[in-house]
């Protein structure tokens, strides 16, 4: 599924979700670097573990970040 991001330097997330688990992970545009190793790490993490741990983190005074909207897309992606 592909989900547009708000707030964020990345334009949009890729997110593959089968049976639970975090299957891959791709972002748009955003820090390449930082943007590959999240999409890393939570792939093959089941999707509820993935959302937790990301939900609310901030990128400096902004109210979201790439890996909140990350989870954003997860949770997309399981409902959907």
């Amino acid at each position: 599924m592909v989900y547009k991001t708000h707030g964020t330097c990345s334009t949009q997330i890729d997110v593959e979700v089968d049976d639970g688990i975090v299957k891959s992970v791709q972002f748009t545009k955003g820090c390449n670097g930082n943007t590959q190793g999240v999409a890393r790490l939570v792939e093959g993490m089941k999707a509820e573990d993935a959302i937790k741990k990301l939900r609310g983190i901030r990128c400096g005074m902004r109210p979201t970040s790439c890996p909140d909207q990350l989870s954003y897309a997860i949770e997309a992606a399981m409902n959907g």
